[in-house]
């Protein structure tokens, strides 16, 4: 009788655990946007991808002169349409052409901007190319650009221009906030999948 009792006490606690688990395997739903570790790896390489850009941007001395790419007579970078950034794509500079090789037609997405401060020391953020919201897995790459008094803003053709940015009636949107230093700007992309 005794085994009996124990015989039936282990089915029922075989069939209480069979049926938890396979309960608790009908609650999570694994769907191709669950995260995985490929799409842990594609992040890595996407943020990767961007700092090595803005990196290999920086070496070529061709961030500086994005960063410094503005019309200061129409007060707006230049070719860009009434929203004072680019949305059709990238800066038709040499920056502009590192990030066209490093992610359009690899199927990513990508932001950039500038983040700087004010004169009262306050963060400011300003777009110069913008794809749209970001998904919650893009990633970010920032590289540090130092501005002085004395850099030129550059031309639409890339070259550095007469336009000084401690000139006077300067429409630059980046405030001077320093004796000899202009200011600091981070620049920052955001990539993600489409």
């Amino acid at each position: 009788m005794r085994g009996q009792a124990h015989t039936l006490e282990a089915t029922v606690a075989g069939l209480l655990m069979l049926s938890s688990l396979i309960f608790a395997l009908q609650m999570t739903a694994v769907t191709p946007l669950s995260a995985s570790t490929s799409s842990q790896h594609i992040e890595n390489q996407q943020g990767a991808t961007g700092q090595g850009v803005l990196a290999a941007a920086a070496e070529a001395g061709a961030l500086k002169p994005a960063v410094l790419y503005w019309n200061n007579s129409t007060a707006r970078h230049h070719d860009v349409g009434v929203q004072r950034f680019y949305t059709a794509g990238p800066p038709d500079n040499r920056f502009g052409a590192m990030l066209e090789r490093a992610f359009n037609g690899n199927g990513i997405a990508y932001n950039v901007y500038f983040r700087f401060q004010n004169r009262a020391g306050e963060p400011i953020t300003r777009r110069y190319v913008y794809s749209g919201v970001p998904t919650d897995n893009a990633v970010t790459a920032t590289q540090t650009v130092t501005l002085w008094d004395d850099d030129p803003l550059y031309d639409a053709d890339g070259t550095p221009g007469s336009t000084r940015l401690e000139t006077a009636n300067m429409t630059y949107p980046m405030p001077d906030t320093g004796a000899n230093l202009y200011n600091t700007v981070r620049v920052e992309v955001v990539a993600w999948r489409i």
